[in-house]
């Protein structure tokens, strides 16, 4: 009788503990939901922008200016009055007592830093006293996130807060004075580039040696290395190697990070800034890189699915140079890759952390998907639309560099690469990236497939200021003699006419007046109208 009492007794808390971690997950499902209902339409969907991912910041600033252009006296402040009311919450055990807590510190730390990325973008339009009020609630948490602190000072500097704290760790000012020195030592001809490629060649020796002595301790069937988890010698092998490549992985991104600035600054075209990588021969390679080359060979060649443990060998292109990525890719004949194979590829790199550098994920994007997309004589395979669209969500700089670019200057593409890149336009790419597109259509001869892609990226309304615009226009009349009996150049220009009207100037009407004149299409008076309908109404 008094062993039937205590299981019984056990299988009560056993199901109190399982009620317990079920209201846990309903909660943590449905809290953002709750949160969501105290916000009226816009600020919901403001919200909701920002809950996208690494690219909401960007869209919920174009949702903002949509909002504002729509309704001229739109203001945050309720928005953010909202955020910083009082909740009433306890912890998910229910053994704390109830707190009080502003409601923008219950969310996610990713929607929390989303959030302040977008305060900064914007703040000018704002109230101090509002932005200050949303910063005192957030530094309320007992557990600040480094990112979020940081974030919140570099925003009281830029209202004019004064605000003595540092926007870095002292770990990381620690670094920072070691590079300051390494920079000295380096002296004045061999700059950033020799500094940081002499830390790239010692920390990448010491990875080859690590990898080395692994290779003699333990030994290899069908050219495979397995790490045994259980051994401790190889456990203490493999966390000198991740120590060896960090310090190669954060100068990488260093010199990719100052390239791409230059870049920006410089206004270069796409493909001027795919500088072919110096020759690296695959014997110079080091013995990690090259036996990861035959482990992903293997995986490329299998037909079933690809574990966990399968795909973590892809790590080794966050060890790889530039250079090393040509070669590895020319090794694994990614472009011979067969198209099912791709999704599964293209998944495994997306799982990767941190992201590839710019230059890497240029690189493989070139060398995977380029080849593919301009031999195409049908419409793309649902596999290539799934590989291409994936990497272009998370990687979308090197897609319009090492992918798109190069295709709209190819001078025979046709209906079926003109499809895949408007998918990518309209899916994929924020308002910044369509804008960095139609200018590189500004340097390209035009096809009926690249007007199909300008009227795609009209059509998604990218933020035209009178510079780019009068850039376009100038497009228009150079290049639009070709195309009078062209039916997609006149649509294109409907747009342009109805779409862009307000950005129409004197100057501008002159030119569209000109390419009007010798059109020959069936649109032509209705051409003619709506620049009538501009020219009555400024």
């Amino acid at each position: 009788m008094h062993l039937k009492a205590v299981c019984i007794c056990h299988w009560i808390q056993w199901k109190k503990t399982c009620k317990q971690k079920l209201r846990g997950a309903g909660n943590r499902e449905g809290s953002m939901t709750m949160f969501l209902s105290r916000f009226d339409g816009q600020s919901k969907l403001l919200l909701r922008t920002l809950m996208s991912g690494a690219s909401g910041v960007h869209r919920a600033v174009d949702v903002f200016r949509r909002q504002q252009r729509s309704n001229p006296e739109m203001s945050l402040c309720h928005f953010i009055e909202t955020l910083c009311e009082d909740e009433v919450t306890c912890s998910q055990s229910g053994e704390q007592p109830l707190s009080v807590k502003p409601l923008v510190s219950l969310f996610p730390a990713s929607l929390k830093q989303n959030l302040l990325s977008f305060i900064y973008l914007i703040h000018s339009v704002l109230p101090q006293t509002s932005v200050l009020r949303l910063l005192k609630c957030l530094s309320q948490d007992p557990h600040p996130n480094a990112w979020i602190s940081a974030l919140c000072r570099q925003i009281r500097r830029s209202v004019g807060v004064p605000d003595e704290e540092h926007l870095y760790t002292p770990l990381c000012s620690q670094r920072l004075k070691e590079l300051s020195q390494r920079l000295v030592d380096c002296g004045e001809t061999g700059g950033w580039a020799k500094c940081l490629s002499d830390q790239t060649v010692e920390s990448g020796s010491q990875s080859a040696s690590s990898w080395s002595e692994l290779g003699t301790q333990r030994k290899r069937k069908v050219n495979l290395v397995t790490v045994d988890s259980g051994d401790e010698e190889t456990g203490q092998h493999s966390k000198r190697i991740k120590m060896d490549v960090c310090g190669s992985e954060q100068k990488a991104e260093e010199q990719d990070e100052h390239k791409e600035t230059s870049e920006i600054i410089e206004k270069e075209t796409p493909a001027e800034e795919l500088q072919p990588a110096p020759d690296c021969p695959r014997e110079s390679l080091p013995e990690h890189i090259k036996v990861a080359v035959l482990q992903i060979k293997e995986l490329l060649e299998r037909n079933s699915e690809w574990d966990q443990n399968s795909m973590d060998v892809f790590r080794v292109l966050n060890d790889c140079d530039p250079a090393q990525v040509e070669v590895l890719c020319s090794t694994l004949s990614l472009p011979d890759v067969l198209e099912p194979t791709l999704p599964k590829l293209c998944s495994s790199v997306l799982t990767l952390s941190p992201d590839l550098s710019y230059s890497t994920a240029a690189a493989l994007i070139k060398s995977l998907l380029l080849e593919k997309v301009l031999s195409l004589s049908e419409p793309a395979s649902r596999c290539l639309v799934t590989a291409a669209t994936t990497m272009c969500v998370r990687y979308p700089r090197p897609m319009c560099h090492a992918l798109i670019g190069p295709i709209l200057k190819e001078k025979n593409i046709g209906n079926p690469q003109a499809e895949l890149l408007n998918r990518l336009i309209e899916g994929c790419l924020d308002s910044h990236y369509r804008l960095l597109l139609l200018q590189m259509t500004f340097q390209v001869a035009w096809s009926e497939a690249v007007l199909s892609v300008i009227h795609s990226l009209l059509e998604s309304r990218p933020d035209l200021n009178e510079e780019v615009f009068t850039q376009f226009t100038e497009q228009l009349l150079s290049q639009g003699p070709q195309f009078t009996k062209s039916v997609k150049f006149a649509k294109m220009m409907l747009t342009v006419l109805t779409k862009y009207s307000s950005h129409v100037t004197a100057a501008h009407k002159h030119s569209l007046s000109c390419c009007l004149t010798s059109n020959e299409t069936f649109l032509k008076k209705s051409l003619q109208a709506a620049l009538k309908r501009i020219t009555h109404t400024t």
